[in-house]
């Protein structure tokens, strides 16, 4: 599974041909999660809060990349590195 974004410890992740709604994964410190793109939902697993809002306002910032990207995934193309919240 392709590493899109790192920052401060955390991997951002998407699958090619995933299943709906559009989400990522999300590992830190041996925690994972999936969230989800529009909304910021944390869909399954845990996350530490401070993670989670970090990565939150990440993904809010990044969503219009992270949906290109889901559609890239759904039709199994290469998927597109998006910046790091550390690398603004």
């Amino acid at each position: 599974m392709p590493v899109i974004s790192y920052f401060f410890g955390i991997y951002i992740r998407m699958y090619q041909d995933d299943h709906n709604p559009p989400h990522f994964h999300v590992e830190y410190q041996g925690h994972q999660a999936l969230m989800a793109i529009e909304t910021g939902d944390i869909l399954a697993g845990k996350l530490p809060n401070k993670a989670v809002r970090l990565v939150r306002e990440w993904a809010k910032e990044h969503q219009e990349e992270l949906l290109i990207n889901w559609d890239l995934a759904v039709a199994l193309k290469s998927l597109n590195r998006i910046s790091g919240a550390d690398n603004d």
